[in-house]
């Protein structure tokens, strides 16, 4: 089922939901809720087993979306060869270990070998790995051989910088700990030139 939410400015934010996954999810939460000692029949918790149903269906919405296709898409032959970067590139996934959010911003570039991409799909690109249960290592991996597979350039670096929310709220409880993680391609990998100019143009945005 599609719900359309009325936005600033006119903009309609669609989501869609399975019903009959939404009720099943419902049911389960509802119970979880009961496990926990709560009183799920209270007004305050009337409706969160549906409204939990619902969010976890958005936040994994990545296992219905194809990155190759969505670079292919928008993919068009260029003879440009110098280095595209797409930085601070805004993410939000979930902790496969214990489903608790981790979040921060990406940091793409690639360098064209015929093709190249429009600079929307690099990020949502992101958001469709991002939008699985996932850790960051293979976060970076997924977004890094994705752009290598499908636009076929001369290099690809990624670099995510994240907080975890496993290791502020729960694990060693340290607040302000950021994890970075990176993955190279091609002249990324190989030049080393090449990689210090990819890092002194995302520099400015790293911690």
């Amino acid at each position: 089922m599609e719900h359309t939410l009325n936005g600033e400015n006119g903009y309609a934010k669609i989501e869609s939901f399975d019903d009959k996954i939404t009720n099943e999810l419902s049911s389960h939460y509802q119970e979880i809720l009961k496990l926990l000692g709560e009183d799920e029949t209270r007004e305050g918790l009337e409706k969160t087993p549906l409204r939990v149903a619902k969010a976890m269906q958005f936040l994994t919405q990545g296992y219905n979306m194809d990155p190759q296709e969505i670079i292919k898409s928008a993919m068009f032959q260029e003879d440009y060869q110098q280095m595209v970067v797409v930085k601070d590139i805004e993410l939000y996934s979930m902790c496969e270990h214990h489903m608790l959010p981790f979040f921060g911003k990406a940091h793409v570039a690639y360098i064209p070998r015929h093709h190249i991409t429009g600079l929307s799909k690099i990020a949502r690109v992101v958001e469709a790995y991002a939008r699985r249960l996932q850790v960051q290592e293979r976060l970076t991996t997924q977004i890094k051989e994705c752009i290598h597979k499908t636009l076929n350039p001369l290099g690809v670096a990624v670099v995510i910088e994240a907080q975890h929310m496993c290791m502020q709220m729960r694990g060693v409880q340290k607040q302000h700990s950021v994890t970075t993680t990176s993955d190279f391609t091609g002249a990324f990998l190989k030049n080393m030139a090449t990689r210090e100019e990819f890092f002194n143009i995302i520099g400015s945005s790293l911690h």
